[in-house]
């Protein structure tokens, strides 16, 4: 027998041989196709074309009551054609294993304003970026690219501490007839430590979604009941990747004039100036909420957002048809709004009293992201006139300004990331956002955002004490400030780049049956999984073991930090 090897291919050619009765074995050839496989962390991207790596083992350290992930990465060296490989992984029974592909997303530019010293990608941006998890553990592999799975793995809170070890099986499926051809077994071993991650506490995540996207993504009417099956699917991952506050669509709070709002509360003007208001769907939705395990509850902004110049529009259904019940340049606080808000926010405490919402865990906002100057007295009266007409309503919003704070203006002030640093050095308790930026050295989660750097999210809040997370965009599947939906496999910036960065509208994608996660959505859960790991540990926020964290700038960014100092913490270190 003799054994050949050519380009890489191995193939066992099965000698002429010559019985003795003159019976002839003619030469057959099983051929293994020409892979490079490794194990990868989840804390690096692999690109289409990232170098090889010759790491068959992964060990990984874990609390109880944990979710941690790693990828499988297979390049073809075949250069006439795909391969289709399929990967599987056996042992550690006693814990769960969820295999997904990871796909890849066109990001045609860099990001602006982000330094290649803090950016990801390399020479591989522009260019394909890996973001969604596919439902699949089967891909199709082309010539001279990478491709990866990635693995999940849940850890309950049940199992005895020790170690597991994961077999990782990759196959190649050929032909017609779909021959299975081994391509080799790599390995992961799960280092159970007894310390069990107990769930997080007074740090409300929001991340506020679209509606409307849901009903527009899978060609339903608004509210029929293939929202409601969906939706629910949607808010249940939300809770799954660490959100605990959900934000309830009573109104539409875009500036543009839909032709389908998403707004839950039926409002009808029975008489020129006088409502009627049925919180029905209102009611079922908090339900929903409440049984998908959100703990807090949003209500939706009053005035429009940049400047707090116009109330929200308010619709009433006519048959098919929804029309505005004020027009859009209606005065902000006196006349035809006031009147609906003495009406409305009755109405709304007396919904809230029935379904038994507790006021701390119930937020109210007056507009989004007001300035500073004529914005600021702007939101004042608006703010002048909810004390009046409901002085038990807690409010927080997106604004920057430290006066927001210093003035009092708002109970919860929410600053963008840049500005947070006035507010700590203020001692004004805040929750803190991004929203398309800040850029540079700043924490966000965009295409070309480090992993290690998302990981970094819940040490961050931790360490400086914000009270609350508050994101923009969970699924905003448009193009910026209108109703088309953009294909968000090939659109990742709304349409709008540079304004807009690549990765900052959503973090999960529409699949047929619902939310397809994003790799930056599952890491970003992970370090909320770490702020409950430092809770739980009883790690103070000052501690010196997190003194290298200096600001939302000025912060590690290596996946040895965060693996260095989990396995201090759950070696009992504080």
């Amino acid at each position: 027998m003799v054994v050949e090897r050519k380009g890489g291919w191995a193939t066992i050619l099965l000698a002429l041989v010559c019985l003795p009765n003159s019976t002839r074995v003619w030469s057959q050839a099983v051929s293994v196709p020409p892979v490079k496989m490794w194990v990868e962390s989840s804390l690096q991207r692999v690109f289409p074309t990232s170098p090889v790596s010759e790491k068959k083992d992964i060990r990984l350290l874990s609390a109880r009551n944990a979710t941690l992930s790693f990828q499988v990465v297979v390049r073809s060296e075949a250069p006439k054609r795909g391969l289709r490989v399929k990967c599987e992984v056996d042992g550690g029974k006693d814990l769960g294993i969820q295999i997904r592909r990871v796909g890849y997303v066109p990001m045609p530019h860099r990001n602006t304003d982000i330094d290649f010293k803090v950016a990801d990608g390399g020479d591989h941006l522009p260019g394909l970026v890996p973001d969604p998890l596919f439902p699949e553990s089967i891909t199709t592999v082309g010539p001279y690219e990478n491709q990866s799975f990635w693995i999940t793995v849940k850890v309950p809170e049940s199992v005895p501490p020790g170690i597991r070890d994961l077999n990782i099986h990759l196959t190649a499926e050929e032909g017609k007839e779909k021959k299975q051809t081994e391509l080799g077994t790599m390995s992961a071993h799960v280092d159970v430590r007894p310390f069990v991650i107990k769930a997080r506490h007074d740090f409300p995540v929001t991340h506020w979604w679209s509606a409307d996207g849901i009903y527009d993504a899978y060609k339903t009417q608004p509210f029929s009941e293939t929202w409601w099956k969906y939706t629910e699917r949607y808010v249940m991952d939300m809770t799954a990747h660490g959100s605990n506050v959900i934000a309830v669509p009573v109104f539409q709070t875009r500036r543009e004039v839909v032709p389908r709002p998403a707004q839950l509360l039926k409002v009808t003007e029975v008489s020129p100036g006088r409502y009627s208001f049925d919180f029905s769907d209102v009611r079922r939705f908090i339900e929903m909420g409440k049984h998908a395990g959100m703990e807090y509850f949003e209500f939706p902004h009053m005035w429009l957002y940049w400047g707090v110049r116009e109330p929200i529009h308010v619709y009433q259904r006519e048959g098919d048809e929804f029309k505005l019940l004020w027009p859009t340049k209606t005065d902000p606080t006196t006349g035809v709004y006031r009147g609906f808000l003495e009406q409305y926010l009755p109405a709304l405490r007396k919904f809230l009293d029935e379904e038994h919402l507790d006021p701390d865990h119930t937020f109210f906002h007056v507009s989004d992201e007001p300035g500073s100057g004529e914005d600021l007295q702007n939101y004042k009266r608006a703010r002048a006139l909810l004390r009046e007409l409901a002085p038990w309503m807690k409010t927080m919003d997106a604004l920057s300004d430290v006066e927001y704070g210093k003035q009092h203006i708002t109970d919860i002030p929410v600053p963008i990331l840049q500005s947070a640093q006035r507010y700590i050095d203020a001692g004004i308790p805040h929750w803190v956002y991004y929203c398309t930026g800040p850029r540079g050295d700043y924490l966000n989660r965009f295409y070309d955002t480090p992993l290690a750097t998302i990981r970094m999210s819940g040490w961050l809040f931790y360490h400086l004490g914000a009270g609350g997370f508050l994101h923009w965009g969970y699924n905003y599947w448009y193009k910026m400030d209108t109703q088309e939906l953009e294909d968000t496999f090939i659109e990742g910036a709304g349409g709008a780049w540079p304004g807009i960065a690549y990765g900052d509208p959503f973090v999960v994608y529409p699949g047929p049956d619902g939310p397809i996660d994003s790799i930056r959505w599952e890491v970003f859960a992970e370090s909320l999984q770490d702020y409950a790991m430092l809770q739980t540990a009883g790690v103070k926020p000052n501690s010196t073991l997190l003194g290298d964290l200096k600001s939302y700038k000025d912060f590690p960014r290596q996946q040895a930090w965060v693996q260095q100092k989990v396995q201090q913490i759950l070696n009992g270190s504080k």
